[in-house]
């Protein structure tokens, strides 16, 4: 077995959750990185909600392909559910971010990089209702 299948089995063998973690952690990197690229030209609202989609993209694409493989229904019933499911997490995440940069951390006199340190917590609040609802329901 050459080194490359090697992996292959190593990936395959870890946990479902270890492998929306490690899916998940490279489409939140998409998304902040987005959303710092997208906040030179627009309002910090905006750049997080078309950096979302630019993560939910990526997220897609690697928990279809690498954590939840088996799954029996339709491409375009993963991809209508995991947009659902992704709207809920957008409001978690641009709610989070905007009350920890708007109010939260202002009051704490935090003002060095606010806006990056909100948009990372509310890129993170929503892993756990994600997962469980893509497992359940997205990728079943």
């Amino acid at each position: 077995m050459n080194l490359l299948e090697q992996q292959r089995e190593q990936r395959r063998s870890l946990p479902t959750p270890m492998l929306f973690v490690l899916a998940s952690g490279a489409a939140a990197a998409v998304n902040f990185g987005a959303r710092i690229a997208l906040s030179v030209f627009l309002p910090y609202t905006i750049a997080i909600v078309i950096a979302f989609f630019c993560g939910m993209a990526t997220a897609f694409a690697l928990n279809r392909r690498f954590v939840f493989r088996d799954a029996s229904n339709s491409l375009g019933q993963q991809i209508g559910r995991f947009v659902a499911i992704n709207l809920l997490a957008l409001l978690q995440t641009l709610g989070v971010s905007l009350l920890l940069a708007e109010i939260l951390l202002p009051r704490l006199g935090i003002d060095w990089h606010a806006h990056e340190i909100a948009h990372a917590v509310g890129i993170l609040v929503p892993i756990f209702t994600s997962y469980a609802g893509h497992r359940r329901w997205t990728f079943r």
